[in-house]
C-alpha cells in the first residue's frame, strides 16, 4: 500500500527526520491560503499521486508569487496526471502539496527496501539524486551504493558512516546523515515497510540535509498490525478491479488484453499468459485464486473478470492439489449461471477428481469448452477471443 507524499512526510517528521514545511490544499484558494503561512518567496506546488516522474509530467510546479501558487494547483486538482509510472489513464490529482522552496546545493539519493537476493533489509544511495535511479543503475552502476544489514546486528554505525564518506558528506553532515539512516531502520521496522525512497535527499546551501521528496510503501500481509497506516489509504489511487479482488482474498494485476485468466497458483498464473502470448492473444488479467479456492472465490473471481469491459472469453486453468477440481467445477458451474456469462469460457482442470470435474461440466448443459491440457486451452481461448472481437 502506497502513500501519498504529503503523508510519508509527516511520518518522517514523527521520527525526527528533517522535510521542508509543507500543507496540503484541494482548492487555489487553499492552495494560497497555505503558501502564506510558509516561507517565501518560492513555493513548490506538488501533485499528489501514486506516482514518480511527476516533475517531467507537470505535476511539479515551482512558483514565485501567491498568485502563481494559486493558478498552479488550479490547473493541477480534478485533473488525471500522465506519468511513466500511470500508464495511459493517469491518476487522479485530488489534493497538491504546497511546500517552501529550498536553497539546492546538492540533491542525493536514499533507500531502504528489502534485498530479496540476501534476505536482509539493505540501505540503496547514490551520489545521483534527482535522477531516475534505475537508469543511473544500469548505465553508471559504479554510482550506486549498497548496504545489507544483518538482522542480528542492526544497522552499524561503520555503515552509515561508509555511505557519508562515499556520498561526499563531511563534518556534522556525517552524523546527521547517520540519525537520518537510524531513523529510517527504525521506522522500517516499526511500521511493517516494504519501501521507503528518498529522492532526492538534499544538501541545502548551508549544509543541512533534508528529506524533499518521500516514498513509503507498506506491506499489504501486515496492515493487520498497522490500523494507523490502514487510515490512510486513498483507493482513488488504486486499480477498482484490484481493490474489489483484495475484498475477496483473490490475487489480482489489471492487464490490457481480452483473455480473463483465472488459475490457482502464481507461477502456473505466469505460464498460463505466457501461453497465450505465444499462441497471439493477450491476457486481460493476473488472477490467482489460490490453493484453497472455493465455489463462492470462484463466483467473485467471474464476476471481477466480467467486470472488464474488453474480455472476450475466459480461460480457467486449475491444477488440484490441495482444492479438488470437482468443487472447482462446480464452482464455475455455479458462476456461469449466477453471473450470466456471455463470452466463451475454455476450462482446463487436472489433478484429485479432474474426471468428476469434466463429467460436472459436461453435465451442466453450459456453453463451456473442455480442454485437454494447457497448450489446447490457450489456442482455444485465442481463436474464441479473436472470433468473438471480430463481431
Amino acid at each position: 500500500m502506497n502513500l501519498h507524499e504529503y503523508q510519508s512526510k509527516r511520518i518522517f517528521s514523527e521520527y525526527g527526520i528533517p522535510v521542508p514545511p509543507g500543507k496540503i490544499a484541494a482548492s487555489g484558494p487553499e492552495a494560497v491560503a497555505a503558501c502564506r503561512e510558509l516561507d517565501g518567496p518560492v513555493w513548490v506546488v506538488k501533485a499528489q499521486v501514486h506516482a514518480g516522474g511527476r516533475g517531467k509530467a507537470g505535476g511539479v510546479k515551482l512558483c514565485r508569487s501567491e498568485k502563481e501558487v494559486g493558478v498552479a494547483a488550479a490547473a493541477m486538482l480534478g485533473q488525471r496526471l500522465v506519468t511513466k509510472q500511470t500508464g495511459a489513464e493517469g491518476l487522479p490529482v485530488n489534493l497538491v502539496y504546497v511546500e517552501s522552496g529550498s536553497a539546492i546545493e546538492r540533491e542525493l539519493y536514499l533507500s531502504l527496501l528489502l534485498n530479496r537476493e540476501r534476505g536482509r533489509i539493505a540501505f540503496v544511495a547514490s551520489a545521483a539524486g534527482g535522477m531516475d535511479i534505475e537508469a543511473v543503475a544500469a548505465h553508471e552502476p559504479e554510482r550506486i551504493l549498497r548496504a545489507d544489514i544483518d538482522p542480528a546486528a542492526g544497522l552499524q554505525g561503520y555503515q552509515c558512516r561508509r555511505m557519508a564518506f562515499s556520498l561526499g558528506l563531511a563534518g556534522d553532515q556525517v552524523a546527521a546523515f547517520e540519525r537520518i539512516a537510524r531513523s529510517l531502520y527504525r521506522l522500517y521496522l516499526e511500521k511493517d515497510l516494504g519501501l521507503i525512497e528518498i529522492n532526492p535527499l538534499i544538501v541545502t546551501r548551508d549544509g543541512r540535509l533534508v528529506a524533499l521528496d518521500a516514498k513509503i510503501n507498506a506491506e499489504a500481509n501486515a496492515l493487520y498490525r498497522q490500523p494507523a497506516l490502514v487510515e490512510l489509504r486513498d483507493p482513488s489511487q488504486e486499480d477498482a478491479m484490484e481493490r474489489a479482488a483484495s475484498e475477496h482474498d483473490l490475487n489480482y494485476v489489471s492487464l490490457d488484453g481480452n483473455i480473463a485468466c483465472m488459475v490457482n497458483g502464481a507461477g502456473l498464473a505466469m505460464a498460463t499468459m505466457d501461453l497465450i502470448k505465444l499462441h497471439g492473444g493477450a491476457p486481460a488479467n493476473f488472477l490467482d485464486v489460490g490453493g484453497t479456492a472455493t465455489a463462492e472465490r470462484v463466483t467473485a473471481a467471474f464476476r471481477l473478470v466480467l467486470s472488464n469491459e474488453r474480455v472476450r472469453a475466459v480461460l480457467v486453468n486449475i491444477f488440484g492439489g490441495i482444492v479438488r477440481c470437482d468443487v472447482i467445477a462446480e464452482g464455475i458451474v455455479q458462476a456461469v449461471r449466477q453471473v450470466g456469462v456471455t463470452v466463451p469460457v475454455i476450462v482446463r482442470l487436472e489433478g484429485t477428481n479432474a474426471d468428476r470435474a469434466r463429467k460436472i461440466l459436461s453435465a451442466s448443459k453450459l456453453a463451456i469448452t473442455a480442454a485437454k491440457d494447457l497448450t489446447d486451452a490457450a489456442t482455444k481461448a485465442v481463436r474464441s477471443a479473436s472470433r468473438a472481437a471480430r463481431r
